[in-house]
């Protein structure tokens, strides 16, 4: 039920170990099983932050039950990682964060 999106003007070589590194990460910082974690990315997009071209992402952090008592945290974790695996400095980074109600997340053809 979480979902994690990157969106970024960075290239990157190995997406989808990327991808699974941040599906882990997503999963310990928002405190669901990784088995309902679904993760995304959009690199090498044309993309400004503050008037410059300098590394910077855009992420979307989707979750059942997410409560802003827990932002911080992920917050932090998230930026980590693209620190880490990006080389993107924690202010060059935004993110949305979005909870929702088990009835408006679809799945296996109901909701949860």
């Amino acid at each position: 039920m979480p979902y994690v999106k990157i969106q970024t003007n960075q290239t990157i070589d190995d997406t989808a170990g990327m991808l699974k590194k941040l599906s882990k990460v997503s999963a310990e910082a928002i405190g669901k099983p990784e088995t309902y974690v679904m993760t995304a990315c959009d690199p090498k997009m044309v993309m400004t932050f503050g008037g410059t071209d300098a590394p910077a992402a855009f992420l979307q952090c989707k979750s059942i039950g997410l409560s802003g008592s827990r932002t911080k945290t992920i917050s932090s974790a998230l930026c980590g990682f693209c620190e880490k695996e990006l080389q993107i400095p924690p202010d060059r980074v935004y993110i949305e964060f979005t909870g929702a109600e088990g009835s408006m997340w679809g799945w296996k053809g109901s909701t949860f």
